[in-house]
């Protein structure tokens, strides 16, 4: 199973797997589609939106482990 980190670069998770999109955008980031996410880390996405980057790491790698069960 795969488990994502702070410093994973947002579309390498996306591509992980595409449920991770709708925690992303419930978390407020709706610039997935955008430039930066191609480069950018979760973790420095979250810090220019305000997240709370362990909450959001927590709720993506429980989603991870729901979903390969």
């Amino acid at each position: 199973m795969s488990k994502v980190t702070p410093d994973m670069i947002i579309s390498d998770i996306i591509n992980l797997d595409r449920g991770t999109i709708p925690i992303l955008l419930n978390a407020g980031m709706h610039c997935l589609g955008c430039p930066s996410s191609q480069g950018e880390s979760l973790e420095e996405a979250c810090a220019v939106h305000g997240i709370d980057t362990d909450e959001l790491v927590k709720q993506i790698n429980s989603y991870l482990e729901g979903s390969n069960k």
